[in-house]
């Protein structure tokens, strides 16, 4: 599956500024190691493909280049730029580290971390990027997360993070920092990326019950539970928790220069996807402790 998009500057054209001056700039540049986080991991992606071509460029770096290393990433086929999730291994097509098929792999294993570090020996001519991310079986993307790349997987690979040989760098793509083991994101450099999907974002089931429920008085914390518990009763759970999320959204893209609110809806955006798998385990936890304890995250 494509994932580069030529639209990229238009879609993030702030983002898309910044690494363009930081890597025609020797004196700003870039880190070896970036973290890009947010609700949209498919425009995460098209983002750090855009990164490597700037990086591989040989030619003025402009977006209709037709050099070859700017074919090559449009065409996902460079041999130094490579999407690396639990699927995406040839040493693991036949059986992983765990003896499980490639096909129901659950992780990026340490013999796939041993992999791409003995890789990294052979020196290259090109700029190599190396973006993990997870995906589906249908290629879809996903984020990464410590069930898809664990802590023993990250931390075999901290030495290579924290000093990579030249011209390497490591792109990882999540929904929230929080997600990935802490060692890592403290040796990236960490870019909010915003979703530009603008349609699909509905929140007339909630918007009654969550409208700047930032503002509520920690007194009036439980009449706020009741009332999440009344409509999550009546209504399907994960759509409710869907649609109080796409209402932080709208706000985040309507408060842009709050970061003080910026923080607060990002941090309680992931005590929503959290309460989403608490609600979908086997067995699920019960309904109204998972509402007490995001309620709780919310106001308190």
């Amino acid at each position: 599956m494509q994932y580069y998009n030529s639209e990229i500057s238009n879609k993030l054209p702030k983002l898309y500024e910044y690494f363009c001056d930081s890597i025609n700039d020797s004196d700003k540049n870039i880190s070896h190691c970036l973290l890009f986080w947010g609700p949209d991991i498919t425009v995460q992606c098209e983002l750090a493909l855009e990164v490597a071509r700037l990086l591989n460029c040989s030619n003025d770096k402009s977006q209709n280049c037709e050099c070859l290393n700017c074919k090559w990433i449009k065409e996902q086929a460079h041999p130094a730029v490579k999407i690396y999730t639990r699927l995406d291994f040839k040493e693991a097509d036949s059986a992983g580290d765990d003896g499980e098929p490639t096909k129901g792999k659950k992780n990026i294993n340490i013999n796939q971390a041993k992999t791409i570090i003995n890789e990294l020996t052979v020196s290259s001519d090109y700029h190599r990027v190396y973006i993990f991310c997870d995906r589906d079986e249908d290629g879809n993307l996903l984020p990464l997360n410590q069930m898809n790349f664990p802590e023993a997987t990250s931390n075999a690979l901290l030495k290579t993070f924290e000093e990579p040989p030249k011209n390497t760098t490591f792109i990882f793509l999540t929904k929230d920092k929080t997600d990935v083991i802490s060692t890592v994101v403290s040796r990236a450099q960490a870019f909010f990326v915003p979703s530009v999907v603008e349609q699909g974002y509905n929140y007339e089931l909630v918007e009654n019950v969550v409208s700047d429920y930032w503002q509520i008085d920690r007194n009036q914390v439980l009449e706020f539970e009741n009332n999440l518990y009344k409509l999550m009763s009546e209504n399907d759970s994960k759509e409710v928790l869907t649609q109080i999320q796409n209402y932080m959204l709208n706000v985040i893209k309507s408060n842009s220069g709050n970061k003080q609110l910026f923080y607060k809806l990002a941090k309680d955006m992931k005590a929503v996807e959290d309460a989403k798998r608490q609600l979908s385990l086997t067995p699920a936890m019960n309904t109204q402790t998972v509402i007490e304890n995001l309620c709780f995250k919310m106001i308190l």
